[in-house]
């Protein structure tokens, strides 16, 4: 991997967790970093440190120590997390010439700004945690740190994000508003739709996604639609195949038809029956490699030994030595240059504030290809900070995420797709038919012509079908910036094995570790590899950019889905490969914390299901919490005590909390300095203070839907403004501005090809 991207920058880590990680990114992508903590204290211990600071050199340094002065001011960005234990606390005007960036778990300002609150905090305080578990149990959070894995990387585009602003500009990261859009656009639908979020097991909508094996578990949907029907006609021949009872609800069914929303519990359960029967009879292993040898989209519940036996991964180097540590998650981009480049930087400047004004991305132009959430929220990223993004789609074989939405409840056909809309907002759209020449020759003229980047996430081999891969484009624009991003990326023997986010989850390790031990794993809440690797891609893109425009050269990163999972759960791996353990899913607790869960809460108006995230992580805080329930025993007042009485301590708090309201338990918890956090809904955010103080939610209009909600990232930079200026985009909607205006055809010559279907 080329560690040039980012040669020159040099990186300050203070931070805990969240600030490493996105320090390790940037790293990555071949910045220098120093973490620099307080002698004798570093937050980060063990596999976590030896995790996220792997590409840094660590310096103990007092407040005071001049060398520490030195470091502010040799630093192009730093990142800090305010009340965090372990780790520096610095004012920001002993670096002015630096990018800061703030991580907290609500942002640097607003009523929840000084609340305490961990990864258990944040993801209740996100609703992701509402929607995650099973329905008869407390909502449950991923046992590694979900929203430190999301936090990570989309810090790391941020402080690219005002590099290129210019300026020494603070980042405010709020860890809520970040994990927020990993529930997938439901909180920005709610006032439509009503619907508050649901914990559904090994479900995703109404049927199975997690299913037990001989020896564990597999990721399989029968969620329908076109997509999926050739991996359901290949389960149907191997049920039958090993004939098993009942196989006919599978073999009788046209499943081009089937429907899970339209079809009765009784249709479900018929066609469950047998395909739980056939998972059962075979290892994880038998089943991948039939998946593999047929691309049926079916993907194991991996763990440490199975990802490090890893044929895929092996092919890839995604791991290799470091520091002595035998096998460390190496990388999270596979990245090339041209064989030829430009001599020169391009004529045309590219950056935000060359005017003066508009976001941070303001002038960058970026060609979108590609369907579904993993590449559309990547590029999301730069709209909201002012870059323009053209869609290319097809009438023919629209996004699926406008097929999904496909139904007798939908009176507006392939632009009635509320989930389409929220993920792609702001962004313009041309309709070409990719599968006509002069379709494509379109295309290579805009990317002569117009943009500065491009991201694609169709399959390896589509966009060398079409012609328009990365050493085509090249030979017509060689400081191209282009990045590709799919399931298990470009290369390797596992590159054509298809998949969505659930068979990324599994894949990737984030189902072993959510649920409860005597349950299947049920993964977090909206398939979490959709939306935690576009961070991963949109901070590679942003170092892409910022190369070309310091070298004139372009670059082509190549992003496996389920590797940067992978490098989100590097210190879970590592702790397999340096301590061979290997931990799975244990609900909401916690090594370090007891309590460490959500526990119920009194009903409120007209809402049941009532939750509040509570931890404490030191004795102190439990001295204060055993107060307020009025426990006295001294046997509970170290760490070791309570470990070894947590279900009695867990049934205290809970006898405690279930009598309370969930404000009333985290404003006198948080007053008296411990964490506590109401475990929010779908609902509950637009009653959210602090989402309503950074202005999280945004209207716009769309043409066929109407006024709708649409949600901002998760954080703010100083000097430069952010935000969307239209909806998502209806089909074709600005074909006139790309054919007209940037590529300069006649209304003869577009009426010409919309007549022979290059427009479709």
């Amino acid at each position: 991997m080329s560690n040039s991207l980012l040669e020159g920058l040099v990186i300050l880590d203070l931070g805990d967790d969240p600030a490493a990680r996105a320090a390790r990114v940037l790293g990555d992508l071949g910045a220098a970093v120093i973490r620099v903590v307080p002698p004798g204290s570093d937050s980060l211990a063990g596999t976590v440190g030896q995790a996220w600071t792997a590409r840094s050199q660590v310096q103990e340094l007092a407040a005071d120590d001049p060398a520490f002065d030195q470091a502010l001011r040799y630093a192009d960005v730093v990142f800090d997390t305010p009340g965090a234990t372990g780790v520096h606390h610095v004012d920001p005007g002993r670096a002015p010439q630096a990018v800061w960036v703030t991580i907290t778990p609500f942002g640097a300002t607003g009523p929840r700004a000084q609340w305490r609150a961990s990864d258990l905090g944040v993801m209740a305080a996100s609703a992701n945690m509402f929607c995650t578990g099973d329905p008869d149990r407390a909502p449950v959070r991923c046992t590694e740190p979900t929203a430190y894995a999301h936090t990570g990387p989309e810090a790391a585009f941020a402080a690219l994000s005002a590099l290129w602003a210019g300026g020494a500009q603070h980042v405010d990261v709020s860890m809520q508003e970040v994990v927020l859009v990993a529930n997938m656009t439901g909180p920005a639908r709610f006032p439509k739709s009503g619907f508050r979020g649901s914990r559904r097991g090994a479900n995703i909508g109404r049927t199975r996604e997690i299913w037990p094996t001989k020896d564990g578990y597999v990721s399989f949907g029968l969620r329908g639609g076109k997509a999926r029907v050739p991996s359901l006609s290949l389960l149907t021949n191997l049920v039958a195949g090993d004939d098993v009872p009942g196989a006919a609800a599978l073999t009788e069914r046209d499943w081009s038809e089937f429907s899970p929303n339209t079809a009765t519990d009784d249709e479900l359960a018929a066609i469950e029956a047998p395909v739980a029967e056939y998972f059962s009879r075979h290892t994880m292993r038998e089943l991948y490699e039939i998946a593999c040898e047929t691309n049926m989209m079916l993907a194991p519940a991996n763990t440490p030994p199975e990802i490090y036996a890893s044929e895929q991964l092996a092919s890839r180097g995604f791991f290799a030595p470091l520091a002595g540590i035998a096998r460390f998650p190496h990388h999270f981009a596979s990245i090339r240059h041209p064989e030829f480049a430009a001599e020169t930087a391009p004529e045309r400047p590219m950056g935000a504030n060359a005017d003066g004004e508009g976001g941070a991305w303001k002038g960058v132009r970026i060609l979108e290809f590609g369907s579904g959430a993993a590449g559309p929220i990547a590029t999301r990223y730069f709209v909201e900070h002012g870059a323009t993004v053209l869609r290319v789609e097809s009438r023919s074989r629209p996004d699926f995420l406008r097929v999904y939405s496909l139904g007798p409840d939908n009176p507006h056909g392939l632009e009635g797709a509320p989930m389409y809309d929220g993920l792609n907002v702001g962004k313009r759209n041309v309709t070409l038919n990719l599968k006509d020449p002069r379709a494509v020759e379109l295309v290579r003229r805009l990317v002569m012509e117009w943009a500065d980047a491009i991201c694609e996430n169709f399959a390896p081999r589509a966009m060398k079908g079409f012609g328009l891969d990365y050493d085509a484009l090249t030979q017509i624009k060689p400081d191209l910036v282009m990045i590709s991003a799919c399931l298990n990326g470009q290369t390797g023997p596992h590159k054509d094995y298809p998949g969505f986010g659930g068979q990324g989850s599994a894949l990737g390790g984030y189902n072993a570790l959510t649920g409860w031990p005597d349950r299947e794993p049920v993964g977090p809440h909206g398939t979490i590899t959709d939306s935690l690797a576009p961070r991963y891609v949109a901070a590679a893109l942003a170092a892409g950019l910022h190369y070309r425009r310091r070298t004139g050269k372009g670059v082509y990163f190549d992003v496996s889905q389920v590797e940067t999972a992978m490098h989100a759960l590097a210190p879970w791996l590592l702790d397999y490969e340096v301590n061979d353990v290997v931990r799975v899913r244990d609900g909401n607790r916690h090594a370090g914390a007891v309590p460490h869960g959500a526990f119920p809460c009194a009903d409120e108006v007209g809402l049941n299901d009532r939750w509040v995230a509570i931890a404490c992580w030191d004795d102190d805080d439990w001295a204060g919490l055993a107060q307020r329930i009025d426990i006295d025993d001294p046997g509970l007042a170290t760490l070791a005590g309570r470990e070894a009485r947590v279900d009695e301590v867990e049934a205290m708090v809970a006898a405690w909390t279930a009598a309370r309201s969930r404000a009333d338990v985290a404003n006198t918890l948080q007053a008296d300095g411990i964490e506590a956090v109401p475990v929010a809904d779908f609902g509950d955010l637009h009653d959210d203070p602090q989402l309503a103080h950074r202005e999280h939610f945004v209207t716009n209009t769309h043409p066929f839907m109407g006024e709708g909600l649409y949600e901002r990232n998760g954080f703010r930079l100083s000097g430069a403004p952010s935000g969307y200026d239209r909806a998502g985009p209806t089909l074709g909607q600005d074909n006139a501005w790309v054919l007209a205006e940037l590529l300069g055809l006649s209304a003869d010559d577009i009426a010409a090809l919309e007549a022979d279907g290059a427009l479709e």
